[in-house]
């Protein structure tokens, strides 16, 4: 077992007009993944830019916005996360602060949701969508 810190806010992120972000990177794999732990500053954002490769965006902590390549933006909050595809042009901000992780590279494919109070283990067993 190991235990590690991942809200370290190693790096400012300026690139895209990027305002008030912090990123740590947290883990990578063998195959094409990495995690990062992004922190939005209040009022910040993270600039317009195209997914380098599918990407998940799962925010934790706050609340904010976020816009894929027709810019309208769409209400997210912890708890909730978006998916974007490969070359995707995406957006998001906030007003008063969030922190999400970013699951980068290979493609995901999500879980549908399970019933309250359902058997079994949530996501280790169950079938993804289709």
């Amino acid at each position: 077992m190991e235990i590690f810190q991942f809200d370290r806010d190693e790096g400012r992120i300026t690139q895209h007009a990027s305002v008030g972000l912090l990123a740590t990177r947290i883990a990578t794999g063998s195959g094409p993944v990495h995690l990062t732990h992004l922190k939005v500053e209040p009022g910040g954002t993270i600039g317009t830019h195209p997914a380098t490769s599918p990407q998940m965006f799962l925010v934790i902590t706050g609340d904010g916005w976020i816009a894929g390549p027709d810019g309208a933006r769409s209400t997210i909050t912890a708890g909730q996360g978006v998916c974007w595809d490969r070359t995707e042009d995406h957006t998001s901000g906030t007003e008063n602060g969030l922190t999400a992780i970013a699951v980068e590279g290979t493609p995901l494919t999500l879980y549908a949701p399970e019933a309250p109070g359902a058997t079994g283990a949530t996501g280790a067993t169950g079938a993804p969508n289709s």
